[in-house]
């Protein structure tokens, strides 16, 4: 059974950082895009970052550029997300999600090129 399970997630200040976590099990995490993605209430959800199979390629909404770190550990079969310098716009559930390098075409930040998604885990920023 593949499942990714979210954490990190919480209620901090404006200018504060947060760091989330994505552990993937049932799937071999090395061979898979893998991606962070928001969805506020009543909006879309959105894309935050992307980082390639083997990580050396990561790409990031113009929002976030500057103050998000994608990063994976595929050894351990996790993806994180550090996120400094939060702002109250920031605030949304976030998930993580991936898809399997022979089944992606892109654009990085389309939700439906993504197979597997996790639950989500809620971050709040108050200012």
């Amino acid at each position: 059974t593949v499942q990714f399970l979210e954490s990190g997630g919480a209620s901090v200040e404006a200018g504060g950082s947060l760091r989330l976590a994505c552990a993937a099990s049932g799937i071999t995490s090395r061979n898979y895009f893998m991606a962070w993605f928001r969805q506020a209430p009543g909006k879309e959800r959105e894309g935050v970052a992307q980082i390639s199979y083997r990580g050396g390629s990561t790409f990031y909404a113009e929002s976030v550029k500057g103050r998000f770190t994608i990063s994976r550990d595929n050894a351990e079969n996790t993806l994180y997300l550090q996120m400094n310098s939060l702002k109250p716009e920031d605030t949304a559930m976030y998930y993580c999600a991936a898809v399997h390098l022979f089944q992606y075409s892109g654009p990085w930040s389309a939700p439906a090129e993504y197979k597997y998604w996790g639950q989500g885990t809620q971050v709040t920023v108050s200012s």
